[in-house]
């Protein structure tokens, strides 16, 4: 229910090396001639499904709305990859995807931003909590389209939402048991439930009120809030999970999704 989306100037795939695995990556530049800041995409898909191809639409739209670099990650996928291999991934390109432009000769200033929806908001936030302890890592923007912060699933949302919303409670549980494979800890990979260090980055929420993940993102911007950061919240009370999926359903909420996080990526 995504349409092809704008053209953009400058598409190849390419690999990020730097970490145990290559990670294929998308590049969409809008401008090749100038020198843009970049952002990492990481897609959706309860750790399980979706990739590059899958949010074409979706990359062209961030691009085209932000004037940024989209640099989108084919990072791995449970079962046949559970914890932590995406999680890896992720920091793979946020750490190395410098060498990847700059094996390009693209123009671009050096200037991170993360985003991502679902699973791919999950990998973003644990991103930028590590980020306080690894130098390599300068995130100056995310922005967290309904993530799951936190893998427990202990809010009143899950329940209220477990099931007719296209995310069910029951599905969610089959996508976290594919992922953690090996006993791990849940809580522990929460970035929810992390101490939120002094360099996190400014984030951007986008919550649905028909989502089971609902709770879990809005107590996660007030968990930023305190420790400091700047934080925006667009909460769509009667949008479902997964909406920017579903675009031919709701044009104007996409439309106002994208302009809202372009506004943000290019605001500080």
């Amino acid at each position: 229910m995504v349409s092809p989306g704008p053209a953009i100037a400058w598409v190849n795939d390419d690999l990020v090396h730097g970490g145990g695995y290559p990670v294929p990556v998308r590049i969409y530049h809008p401008e090749p001639g100038a020198a843009l800041p970049v952002l990492v995409f990481l897609h959706g898909g309860g750790h399980m499904a979706g990739g590059v191809s899958v949010y074409d639409g979706i990359h062209r739209r961030l691009a085209a709305a932000s004037r940024h670099i989209v640099v989108a990650a084919e990072y791995r996928l449970s079962p046949e990859n559970p914890y932590p291999a995406g999680l890896d991934d992720a920091l793979c390109v946020a750490r190395h995807v410098w060498d990847t432009l700059d094996g390009r000769g693209l123009a671009y200033r050096r200037r991170l931003s993360l985003a991502g929806d679902s699973a791919g908001g999950a990998l973003c936030a644990s991103v930028s909590g590590l980020a306080g302890r690894d130098p390599s890592l300068d995130i100056a923007r995310q922005a967290l389209i309904y993530p799951c912060v936190d893998y427990t699933l202990d809010q009143p949302s899950v329940a209220e939402n477990g099931e007719g919303f296209f995310l069910t409670r029951a599905r969610t549980d089959w996508y976290f048991d594919n992922y953690f494979q090996h006993g791990e800890d849940r809580r522990q990979a929460s970035p929810l439930h992390w101490e939120a260090h002094g360099q996190m980055p400014a984030t951007l929420l986008i919550t649905a009120g028909h989502d089971i993940l609902r709770d879990q993102g809005q107590q996660y911007a007030r968990k930023l809030q305190a420790a400091g950061a700047e934080v925006a919240l667009l909460h769509l009370e009667d949008q479902v999970h997964a909406f920017l999926n579903m675009e031919a359903l709701v044009p104007e909420v996409c439309e106002l999704a994208y302009r809202r996080i372009g506004a943000f990526l290019n605001a500080g």
